[in-house]
């Protein structure tokens, strides 16, 4: 058997098994996801929400998704045919595809590279074109007002959440995700994470996020009464499925940075308590409950609002704050809050220049 193991096709059996499951808990974990999205805006609306499919209502989402399969796939005349149903088999895949660089806990993680950050930031990068194509493909004025709307945005907020994560960067002096994780580890627990000393950007990397994966407030991608629903009004059936899915599998894609990056990822908050797999998924389905809140609460922007917060606050905050970091990384201010180099060379993670 290890032997098996150990040949080209036992190889290829491991690396599907892990596709496989990685694919599992990210679908299952989607029903649950828009069921606990759609509960957490009535309970603020003062309402019940699904309620009737299952206990609780908790069915509601796998009875919606076959209500979309069994639906008829309509296709508007004159669309692109091939490229009308590329982009949401293409939003879908992207945003499976960042989920094998992320590590639930040590050595559990798909592909545990050097550059997981870089890997992460051009998948995620990439997601606009299936919007775009989506929008251009529909061979109509609404969907690709929509789809161009999507582009600027995506592209203005990328910038800042590339250099906050440079920040990141910067204080472990590794591309590597677990690195990352590991850099935060320390006696004091939730103390020793990077929320404290990164404390400015959780904030900007948050609304960043919003605005990255087209969530309101900042969901003018699919403004419904301005653009009649956006790039993907003239879906229906299983594609627009496709992109609902990829749309929320890329928000908790995003949740699951934001643990990795400032909340120490699979470490536990409080010492003496064991790591594990289990605080990743609990931090990821926080910042989930996070999204959704504000979802529920805050009033949508306007899009010269939303972009001249993207170009005019967050790029020069995000640009200041990474020269700031250098700064008190190079010089190791308050014992090297911003600097743990030294900390994973102790543990054998190579370092950047190390």
């Amino acid at each position: 058997m290890a032997e098996f193991l150990a040949s080209p096709l036992g190889i290829a059996v491991i690396l599907l098994a892990q596709g496989l499951g990685m694919i599992a808990f990210v679908m299952i974990s989607l029903l649950f996801l828009v069921y606990g999205d759609r509960k957490i805006w009535a309970a603020v609306q003062m309402r019940r929400g699904p309620n009737v499919v299952g206990p609780w209502g908790i069915l509601q989402s796998v009875a919606d998704a076959l209500k979309y399969v069994v639906k008829e796939i309509v296709v508007p005349a004159g669309a692109d045919k091939f490229v009308f149903f590329l982009a949401p088999f293409l939003s879908m895949v992207l945003a499976l595809l960042g989920w094998v660089v992320i590590p639930f806990a040590p050595g559990w993680v798909m592909a545990n590279i050097n550059v997981g950050i870089l890997f992460l930031f051009a998948v995620s990068s990439l997601e606009v074109y299936s919007v775009i194509m989506g929008g251009w493909a529909s061979n109509s004025k609404y969907p690709f007002l929509g789809s161009l709307r999507s582009a600027a945005q995506m592209i203005s907020y990328e910038v800042s959440l590339g250099l906050i994560i440079i920040g990141v960067i910067l204080s472990t002096g590794s591309l590597n995700l677990t690195a990352i994780v590991e850099a935060q580890r320390g006696a004091y627990g939730l103390f020793n994470w990077y929320w404290l000393p990164h404390m400015p950007m959780v904030v900007l990397f948050f609304v960043s996020a919003l605005a990255e994966t087209n969530r309101p407030p900042f969901d003018l991608v699919e403004a419904e009464s301005e653009l009649v629903a956006g790039f993907m009004v003239e879906y229906s059936s299983t594609p627009y499925l496709l992109l609902m899915a990829g749309e929320y599998i890329a928000i908790f894609l995003m949740c699951a940075l934001i643990s990795i990056l400032f909340f120490g990822g699979w470490l536990s908050p409080i010492p003496g308590l064991p790591d594990g797999a289990l605080w990743m998924v609990l931090k990821m389905w926080f910042f989930f409950f996070m999204f959704a809140m504000v979802k529920a609460i805050v009033p949508r922007y306007r899009y010269d609002q939303l972009m001249r917060i993207g170009w005019k606050v967050f790029l020069p905050l995000s640009l200041g704050w990474v020269v700031l970091v250098a700064f008190l990384a190079r010089y190791e201010v308050l014992g090297g809050a911003w600097a743990r180099w030294d900390k994973l060379t102790q543990i054998g993670v190579t370092v950047v220049g190390g």
